[in-house]
C-alpha cells in the first residue's frame, strides 16, 4: 500500500483528530537495539529517509541530530531514520548515532511513503554546498580513522531525495516534507517547532 501522500506542509490542523493519511502500525526492527514500534502509541515518530550507509551529506544531517537528541526526546518525539542499504554495511556506518536506524535494502518503506530518487537530488544548485562540506569532512574523517568510506557499489542508487514524516501516537501523519535535493529536510528546529504545534505533549 502507498500513503496518500503529496504535501510538502502539515497535513492536519491543530486540535485535528481525522485529517492526515494514516499510518498502518507495524514494527521495524533497526540495525542495533530493540523492535520499536511506529506508529508509537507513548508519543509522535519523527520518520526520516536517508540515502545510502555512508552518504556523506546524509551523515551530516544526522550529525546535527545526534547532537541535539536530548532535546528531540525532551520533546517526546522517538526518532527513526531510515536508509536503502543491507543491515550489516549500515551497522558499520551508524554505531554511534542514538537514535533508531532502519534498514530497508528493498526500499518497501520508501515505496509506502512515496520517497522518490532523481536527479536533481545532486544537480540543485542548493545542493552543491552540502554536497561539497560534507565530502570534504568525510574525506577527512576517514583519513583519521574516524569513519568509513561508502561501499564503491550502492544497488538503491545515489540520487535519493531525502523525506520526513511526524506521525501522531494514533499513526496519523501531522506533517509531511519531500526533499527537492540532496540537503533538503527539516533542521532540527523546525522538527521541534512542529511538534510543539501538531502534537501534544507526552510523557516519554
Amino acid at each position: 500500500m502507498r500513503l496518500p501522500l503529496t504535501s510538502r506542509t502539515p497535513v492536519a490542523p491543530p486540535g485535528s483528530r481525522t485529517a492526515g493519511p494514516v499510518v498502518p502500525a507495524r514494527t521495524l526492527t533497526p540495525v542495533s537495539g530493540p523492535p520499536i514500534p511506529v506508529p508509537d502509541p507513548s508519543g509522535p515518530t519523527h520518520l526520516q529517509f536517508r540515502r545510502f550507509a555512508g552518504c556523506p551529506v546524509c551523515n551530516l544531517h544526522l550529525r546535527s541530530v545526534a547532537r541535539r537528541h536530548a532535546e528531540i526526546e525532551a520533546a517526546g518525539i522517538r526518532e527513526v531514520a531510515v536508509f536503502h542499504s543491507p543491515a550489516a554495511e549500515l551497522r558499520e556506518h551508524t554505531a554511534e548515532l542514538p537514535f533508531a536506524v532502519v534498514a530497508d535494502p528493498e526500499k518497501r518503506l520508501y515505496t509506502e511513503f512515496g520517497v522518490e530518487s532523481a536527479p536533481r537530488a545532486l544537480l540543485s544548485p542548493r545542493a552543491w554546498g552540502p554536497v561539497l562540506r560534507s565530502v570534504s569532512r568525510g574525506l577527512w574523517a576517514v583519513a583519521r580513522g574516524r569513519e568509513r568510506l561508502p561501499a564503491p557499489r550502492q544497488p538503491g542508487g545515489r540520487l535519493g531525495l531525502p523525506a520526513d514524516f511526524l506521525i501522531a501516537a494514533d499513526g496519523r501523519v501531522l506533517a509531511a516534507h519531500y526533499g527537492d535535493h540532496v540537503y533538503d529536510q527539516w533542521p532540527v528546529d523546525e522538527l521541534l517547532a512542529l511538534t510543539a504545534r501538531l502534537a501534544p505533549p507526552t510523557g516519554r
